[in-house]
């Protein structure tokens, strides 16, 4: 069978696959550790990690034997069996996060339509009647997903334009802002679910006072408290759950991305009181959690653990954060603020960001858009300090030669 080649590849998406996507930047044909070979045999250096997927980089040895011992011995078996992988996925996730129980799913989305479901189960408990309490409150500027009831709770036009009516019961506080999610609050309300760094909404990280204030909050009216780490979990920002800065303890959380190093999962964990609210046929899925993807998430956690990442992420991402807030000193006419925590940074421009993101692959450095004209940058979590710091020469050289065709030199 002939190889594609780089034409027809093209040809094909031009051909045949949805126009959801805006044009591809290149073609990726491998990657080993933190690089990503192009169909021109570029070697990259991979700042997006897939959106925050591929935590422990591309290929790790001890990830592919994982996956490649279990394809050979069960890939699926529903949910209808139990299996070994996804018993200890969940006591180790239980470990991360607290005495409670797991649902395992298979994405981001998954996961916080679950927590929405959770929430609604929450408020008949609470009024003890369907459809008397069951709102939640959310952030603006938030993503939480594509699905009607995700779209619903994410207040952004470019997710929600074109396919409203919205699911109804949901309304919006701001970030970083205890009262406006006060005044929002009465007796429909059953939730509160934010992010604790906003991803696609610009790299915003809720600060510990506003998550303690929400967390007050919820206790004074009987609600829960909803954590989406979706992008921001999983040793990101060098603690396995970004929440815990803040010292308090969630009702739930709702996690993906990461924790499957670049296999389809996601999971939510439920604080116990909460977890005898789902029974059988309440919820389900027929792929979450089948013993693939369980081993693929069990070798992340294997490498973070062995290979000490967050304690790496959380030393090694200070001096570099040091140095990409110097960019806004060094070209103060092109970066209006450095935002961030461990390894999700958001670098926002006073211009296009687009130019300089695609200057930067031609470079050799794969970085990713997002709101409010941010570069994002996200490498994996294996990335060393010299990585860190060469990417760091990138993004001066760059933005450098911006400023001179630009004329502002």
């Amino acid at each position: 069978m002939n190889t594609p080649t780089q034409d027809t590849v093209a040809d094909s998406y031009a051909s045949h696959v949805l126009g959801n996507y805006g044009p591809q930047s290149c073609q990726l044909v491998r990657g080993e550790g933190i690089y990503v070979w192009d169909a021109e045999g570029r070697r990259l250096m991979d700042f997006g990690s897939g959106i925050a997927v591929t935590s422990i980089g591309h290929s790790h040895p001890h990830w592919v034997a994982q996956v490649q011992q279990q394809a050979g011995k069960l890939v699926h078996c529903s949910n209808l069996y139990q299996h070994s992988g996804q018993a200890k996925l969940a006591k180790r996730l239980c470990g991360y996060a607290g005495k409670g129980k797991v649902f395992l799913c298979n994405s981001g989305t998954e996961a916080n339509e679950a927590l929405i479901k959770l929430a609604r189960l929450h408020g008949k408990r609470k009024s003890g009647a369907e459809g008397k309490c069951y709102k939640m409150l959310t952030a603006e500027k938030a993503f939480h997903g594509r699905t009607f009831g995700s779209m619903a709770a994410t207040p952004q036009e470019k997710i929600q334009g074109g396919f409203r009516p919205m699911l109804e019961g949901f309304a919006y506080g701001k970030f970083n802002d205890v009262e406006s999610f006060a005044a929002l609050v009465d007796d429909s309300v059953a939730a509160i679910m934010v992010e604790t760094i906003q991803g696609e909404g610009g790299i915003h990280a809720a600060t510990p006072e506003f998550l303690q204030g929400l967390r007050k909050l919820c206790d004074e009216h009987e609600l829960l408290l909803l954590i989406d780490e979706v992008q921001c979990g999983i040793g990101r920002t060098g603690a396995f759950f970004a929440y815990k800065q803040s010292g308090i303890n969630p009702d739930a959380i709702g996690m993906a991305k990461g924790l499957g190093g670049g296999v389809p999962i996601g999971a939510v964990w439920l604080r116990d009181e909460h977890a005898g609210l789902f029974h059988p046929g309440s919820h389900g899925t027929t792929f979450g959690g089948n013993p693939l993807v369980c081993a693929a998430a069990n070798a992340v956690l294997d490498v973070i653990e062995e290979d000490t990442l967050l304690q790496k992420v959380a030393t090694q991402s200070q001096s570099w954060l040091k140095r990409l807030q110097g960019l806004k000193q060094t070209f103060p006419n092109l970066v209006a603020e450095v935002r961030g925590q461990g390894y999700m940074v958001g670098i926002a421009l006073r211009v296009d960001h687009l130019p300089i993101i695609n200057r930067l692959r031609q470079r050799g450095l794969l970085v990713i858009p997002t709101a409010g004209q941010v570069i994002r940058l996200l490498p994996p979590l294996i990335a060393t300090a010299e990585q860190l710091d060469e990417a760091a020469d990138m993004l001066e050289v760059a933005l450098s030669e911006y400023n001179q065709e630009a004329g502002c030199a």
